[in-house]
C-alpha cells in the first residue's frame, strides 16, 4: 500500500500542510486520523477547516462526540475516544456519505464502520514541535488527492509499503 510522508517542522507547517489538503476535498471525502494525545489532530483539522472556509473557532469534540461548521459545504468533526463500543451505531455513514468533508480523530476505535474508500492519516511525534504526516489513501480518488498534495506541497516522501 502505497503512503505518503511529510515532515513538519512546526504548528504553522502543519497548519500549512493540512490547508493544502483542505483546499483538494470535496463534499463525501472522508478523513481517518490517528495519533497520541496533544499529537496534532485537531490543529490539523483546524487547517483543514480554514481551507473550507470555516470562520467559527474549531476545538475538539472529545465530549460531544461530533461538531459540525459550515463553510464551502459542512464539516463534520467526530472525536470517537471516548466511545465505548465499537458496533454502536451513531449513524455514521450518514456522514460519511453526506453533503460535507468527514474528520474522525481516534477513527481506529470505529473501524468496522469506516468506509472502505477513506484516507487515512498518521501523526507521529518526533520532538516538541515536529510530527510526520503519513497519508495512506485508499481508493482512487485518495491517491489523486495525494499526488496533487505532493505537487502542491514540497518534502512529500512516497513508500510503497508503509511496514517500512
Amino acid at each position: 500500500m502505497k503512503s505518503y510522508i511529510w515532515t513538519c517542522a512546526n504548528e504553522l507547517e502543519t497548519s500549512r500542510l493540512a490547508e493544502e489538503l483542505g483546499e483538494l476535498l470535496q463534499a463525501g471525502d472522508v478523513l481517518a486520523l490517528e495519533g497520541d494525545l496533544g499529537a496534532g489532530k485537531t490543529t490539523f483539522t483546524k487547517g483543514i477547516a480554514k481551507a473550507l472556509g470555516v470562520t467559527r473557532t474549531v476545538n475538539s469534540p472529545t465530549f460531544t462526540i461530533m461538531k459540525q461548521y459550515q463553510g464551502k459545504f459542512p464539516l463534520y468533526h467526530f472525536d470517537v475516544y471516548r466511545l465505548e463500543n465499537e458496533d454502536e451505531d451513531f449513524g455514521f455513514d450518514e456522514y460519511f456519505e453526506g453533503e460535507g468533508v468527514t474528520v474522525i480523530e481516534w477513527a481506529h476505535l470505529i473501524g468496522s464502520q469506516l468506509p472502505a474508500q477513506r484516507l487515512s492519516i498518521s501523526i507521529t511525534y518526533l520532538d516538541i514541535e515536529e510530527r510526520r504526516f503519513t497519508l495512506t489513501p485508499t481508493g482512487e480518488r485518495y491517491e489523486q488527492i495525494c499526488v496533487t498534495l505532493s505537487k502542491n506541497v514540497q518534502g512529500a516522501i512516497t513508500h510503497d509499503d508503509i511496514s517500512n
